[in-house]
């Protein structure tokens, strides 16, 4: 048994659905609808965003690298150990590596990118061993919804 099992599933699904929310947030703004919250050992939410790229003309927007930011400020320190990340489609390969420099504990997310994934799809950042730190990964989680939005959102762009 692995310390990945010992995880609290229904738990994983409600965080992800506060991160679910944040997605809907940043859709509503024109922003991809992509969105993160990050939790700690307690259950307790230390930040949440959706993707902010384009209102703030920011190439680094990234749902993920705002809860980062805001939880790093909130906490005093850039190590945000013992933490768990929830984002809604899988982290590209700056979002991953920025969450091994904030020593993330884990990461949960929902959609697959095959595109960019930095988790599972193309890259395996994080678990691959060739950095520093690594992180317990769940991949799937309430998958079909965080991919709907995202398919939704493309489809009313067109």
């Amino acid at each position: 048994m692995t310390e990945q099992d010992f995880y609290d599933t229904a738990q994983d699904y409600i965080f992800m659905g506060n991160a679910l929310e944040c997605a809907a947030d940043a859709a509503s703004m024109g922003e991809v609808p992509v969105g993160a919250v990050l939790v700690d050992a307690h259950g307790t939410i230390i930040a949440s965003a959706g993707n902010d790229c384009i209102s703030s003309v920011d190439p680094t927007g990234h749902a993920e690298i705002l809860v980062l930011r805001a939880s790093a400020k909130k906490h005093g320190n850039y190590r945000l150990p013992c933490t768990t990340m929830y984002v809604t489609l899988e982290p590209c390969a700056m979002c991953a590596t920025a969450m091994i420099q904030a020593r993330v504990k884990r990461i949960v997310f929902g959609a697959r990118d095959p595109k960019a994934g930095g988790l599972q799809s193309v890259y395996q950042i994080g678990t691959d061993g060739l950095l520093n730190h690594r992180f317990l990964v769940t991949g799937g989680v309430r998958e079909d919804e965080c991919g709907q939005i995202l398919k939704d959102f493309f489809k009313s762009r067109r």
